[in-house]
């Protein structure tokens, strides 16, 4: 598929509002779980760290399996991956509601949920960069800020519905609401050079002939009865070699009666399509070894290892907060009355105003993305190691609004990748990338739901998340140092469209 010059502008500012509505609409619930993760430790009488998984599979098993979601996307396009993912989220939201236990909604909510969310993520990114160029830190942060927003919504709206209709009504109101992705789907035009022509759909006339094997005229009864003796004299001479050589004798005067042309032209069809099925399982073939040389080269760049580590280690210790804040007020003994607003509410909207205000600052030529994301990682791990000293709804409100400033960082990371790879290798890099942080968002709230349910306390959890994200944001910025970042001592070598990171004095 050939796509023109990103507009930067027109139909593209439709796609921004759709995309940003999709993100609103699938990842609202998925992240706002905590209100579900203290109704189903009342409902199921499970442990943290057991319940835990439903909202890590959610929000990790879509990153999981981006590899595949990229691959879905470059196969048959954002709009038509968008459509069947609506589908997948709402079911699996309204599949929630009729849950008997915890094991189901690991199925139903973690995994069907999160595989949809998954699949509308990577559709939603990919489309907007298509069309964004020059305001792509400005598109992608607009486009993320969906997800904070339905955070800081979904926090309060499921809270309502839960007084009000009970778990199980909740579940399936927020799972028709899902079904308006369908609509925003439907307007993500793909972004084609309006001077590329049209795939014709193939006929059945269209078809060459060497790819029918029975395209032919009807055989003879003497040549249909000479194949299949052949077949039978084939056979036979494998376990009798003596009445081999009779049946050959016997059979003589019916084979001399087949016309030769119509023998040679039904064996060089036959060799044909044997040869066809031959190239089609190599080009396959070669398909699947360009995909991991390519995926070697990705790794050869020093910036790009660095990236996934970092990634990984930042969802393990920062993911856990927002689907575990209001427990931990909740194990700090702060009463409800004392809540001005959800803490989970409070992380949403920050994390909207960072990810707008990073989206904005990433547009700038005189900021150095990548050192800006290593900042908010390293803040992030000193604001976890705070957690264990908050002993009132002050304290913790301040620092879930740090958090979720912080974990706006997600609106610059496809920017950093893009920078990182070029945009044509973005959907392989972003693929790999996301599963790295698919694998953290799944392990991080177990983690720490374990550590409390080993120490009945947090503390320990939380230190363990601030080392996590530190070490994280250490290993980013060692990589993008001129002495060790050899996409600036070897920029020479790098492929095509490849960026090459350098000090922020030297931008």
């Amino acid at each position: 598929m050939v796509f023109r010059k990103p507009p930067d502008g027109g139909w593209g500012w439709v796609i921004v509002v759709v995309s940003f509505f999709t993100q609103f609409l699938c990842y609202g619930s998925p992240l706002a779980v905590g209100v579900l993760y203290l109704e189903w430790l009342d409902a199921f009488g499970e442990g943290k760290g057991k319940t835990a998984w439903v909202g890590s599979l959610a929000n990790g098993i879509g990153l999981l399996a981006s590899p595949v979601c990229s691959i879905c996307v470059s196969s048959f396009g954002a709009r038509p991956v968008a459509i069947f993912s609506g589908f997948m989220v709402a079911g699996g939201l309204m599949m929630s509601s009729f849950a008997p236990n915890i094991y189901f909604l690991y199925v139903s909510y973690g995994i069907v949920v999160g595989l949809g969310c998954g699949l509308l993520y990577t559709a939603t990114v990919t489309i907007t960069c298509q069309y964004f160029d020059k305001r792509r830190g400005l598109a992608l942060g607009l486009i993320s800020t969906g997800s904070s927003v339905g955070l800081f919504i979904y926090a309060a709206l499921q809270r309502e519905l839960i007084e009000l209709y009970g778990l199980d009504g909740c579940l399936l109101i927020v799972g028709a609401l899902s079904l308006n992705i369908l609509a925003c789907g439907s307007l993500m035009r793909p972004l084609e050079s309006p001077n590329s022509p049209r795939p014709e759909k193939m006929c059945v006339d269209k078809v060459p002939d060497q790819y029918f094997v029975y395209h032919e005229k009807e055989k003879t009864i003497e040549e249909n009865i000479s194949i299949l003796e052949k077949g039978y004299i084939d056979e036979k001479c494998v376990n009798n070699v003596p009445d081999c050589k009779q049946d050959i004798i016997l059979n003589k005067n019916v084979l001399s009666s087949i016309n030769v042309n119509e023998k040679d032209t039904y064996k060089k069809k036959v060799v044909e399509q044997t040869n066809f099925c031959k190239q089609f399982a190599k080009r396959k073939w070669q398909l699947y070894l360009t995909y991991w040389k390519e995926t070697m080269v990705l790794f050869k760049n020093k910036v790009f290892s660095a990236l996934f580590v970092a990634i990984l280690l930042f969802d393990i210790g920062g993911f856990p907060p927002s689907l575990l804040m209001e427990d931990v007020a909740r194990s700090a003994n702060i009463s409800e009355d004392d809540y001005f607003m959800p803490l989970i509410s409070i992380i949403g909207i920050m994390t909207t105003v960072g990810k707008l205000i990073l989206g904005i600052l990433a547009d700038f030529k005189w900021v150095n993305t990548l050192y800006l994301y290593v900042t908010t990682l390293l803040m992030t791990g000193v604001a976890l190691f705070a957690i264990p000293f908050a002993k009132s709804y002050l304290t913790l409100a301040m620092l879930s609004g740090i958090l979720g400033f912080l974990t706006g960082n997600w609106s610059i990371f496809p920017y950093v990748t893009t920078k990182t790879v070029g945009i044509e290798k973005l959907t392989h890099a972003y693929g790999i990338l996301m599963f790295f942080a698919g694998l953290g968002n799944s392990l991080g709230p177990p983690i720490v739901g374990w550590f409390y349910d080993w120490t009945q306390e947090y503390n320990t959890a939380f230190y363990f998340s601030g080392l996590c994200v530190l070490l994280g944001g250490f290993l980013l910025l060692l990589a993008a140092l001129p002495c060790w970042n050899a996409c600036t001592n070897q920029s020479s070598k790098l492929p095509p469209n490849t960026y090459s990171y350098k000090v922020a004095s030297n931008t």
